[in-house]
């Protein structure tokens, strides 16, 4: 089967275009439990599961681009940034846990800019698994799951559930700045010494 080059990034691109929509979805209701912040929660959710469609056809097909290594992490810190960002917003989300995940993501994007002459950056194994459990971390925020049941007891294991997986994306989000920094360090050396 056939598969235009561009379709991977295609798909990037529509994941960028969603972000902001995604957002007006979560804040037009102050991310009331109606039918606008289930709309939300489920393009949310939708959009970040391209991030592995898009990856698998450009892998399968062997149609891996620079462009494509370059918008990739950057859609989904787009649609994940705003996502911490609207729920911090709605006074759902501590705005301590947005700030730290946006200059880790931030600060990664600028960088991958800054070299993006010299050699393009692309996510590394743990700034998968980092997205990876963000997005379940968000979609567990997102989802308004008292549409289901008030009770206590039902409302409190879903609150673990966001506590926890919150907790493991955050840790992700800082180990894995980290991470790319220590590599770009090492490279950096090794190209040093090669010249």
């Amino acid at each position: 089967m056939a598969v235009h080059p561009q379709l991977p990034n295609a798909i990037t691109i529509a994941r960028i275009i969603c972000a902001p929509i995604f957002l007006w979805l979560l804040l037009a209701d102050a991310g009331a439990d109606g039918g606008l912040r289930w709309a939300a929660a489920i393009l949310f959710i939708v959009a970040i599961a391209t991030d592995g469609i898009d990856g698998y056809i450009a892998r399968k097909y062997n149609i891996v681009s620079d462009l494509g290594k370059l918008l990739d992490p950057i859609a989904d810190k787009a649609l994940t940034g705003l996502a911490f960002v609207g729920l911090s917003i709605l006074g759902e989300l501590p705005w301590w846990i947005t700030i730290v995940v946006l200059v880790r993501e931030i600060g990664i994007t600028v960088y991958r800019f800054i070299v993006v002459s010299d050699h393009v950056l692309a996510a590394a194994w743990m700034g998968k698994l980092k997205t990876v459990s963000q997005a379940v971390a968000l979609s567990i925020a997102l989802i308004p799951f008292a549409t289901f049941s008030d009770s206590a007891v039902w409302m409190g294991v879903v609150w673990w559930a966001g506590v926890i997986t919150m907790t493991i994306a955050v840790l992700l989000t800082i180990a894995s700045g980290i991470d790319y920094i220590v590599t770009e360090v090492r490279a950096a050396r090794q190209r040093r010494g090669t010249r």
